[in-house]
């Protein structure tokens, strides 16, 4: 994988973006202590900007797919407006376990619902509408994850779709993964009901909504 950003361009980043809670930088040193593929993790640039995507859509309900160490439905809860909630899908029971910890411990424990099992499941049983969703799960089920929810977000809702530049390689795929999310993007792309941007933050972050 191509890195975007150098060491320490990355640093600078992370070190203007305006800090969010002690609890979130916890949780962040902790995914790192103790869960395997802690890069995974969004981190404090791409939380912040979801906290800002939140609070600009005032979303009633939420829905994230991958929940992980619970660091992005943390950053988004801090944006939700009083009658906002999250749903947050996470297939491994041992990641949701760890992240319900830091839900407990949080201003919002009341306000994020962790649905342990596979995703696409949890999105079938819910009815909507989504206001906002945040999709940074498993990369082949992505295009399951966009038809699931597309049709169930709500006239202003917004998607943001994380990884979407792999590193840069989806430019000038070199293996079957890049392939994959180069694919998605065109799919995105040529999706006459949506609108997207595609934006270089962090490991590329696709920002998507129903068009006009």
């Amino acid at each position: 994988m191509t890195p975007l950003f150098t060491d320490t361009l990355d640093a600078y980043v992370d070190a203007h973006a305006t800090p969010l809670e002690p609890l979130l930088q916890e949780n962040h040193e902790a995914t790192y202590a103790s869960l395997s593929t802690p890069h995974m993790i969004a981190g404090p640039v791409l939380g912040q900007l979801l906290r800002f995507l939140v609070a600009l859509t005032a979303p009633r309900l939420v829905l994230e797919i991958g929940t992980f160490s619970g660091y992005s439905a943390l950053a988004m809860a801090g944006g939700l407006p009083p009658e906002g909630r999250i749903v947050t899908c996470e297939l491994s029971p041992e990641r949701a376990e760890f992240a319900q910890g830091y839900f407990d411990r949080s201003p919002w424990a009341d306000r994020i619902d962790v649905r342990v099992g596979p995703a696409l499941e949890t999105v079938r049983a819910l009815e909507g509408p989504f206001d906002f969703v945040f999709i940074d799960a498993d990369k082949d089920g992505y295009p399951d994850y966009y038809e699931a929810v597309v049709p169930k977000l709500s006239p202003r809702g917004v998607i943001a779709i994380d990884n979407t530049l792999q590193g840069g390689d989806v430019a000038e795929p070199v293996d079957e993964r890049d392939r994959a999310m180069a694919a998605f993007n065109d799919h995105v792309q040529a999706d006459e009901r949506t609108e997207n941007v595609l934006l270089s933050v962090r490991d590329g972050v696709t920002v998507i909504r129903l068009a006009a």
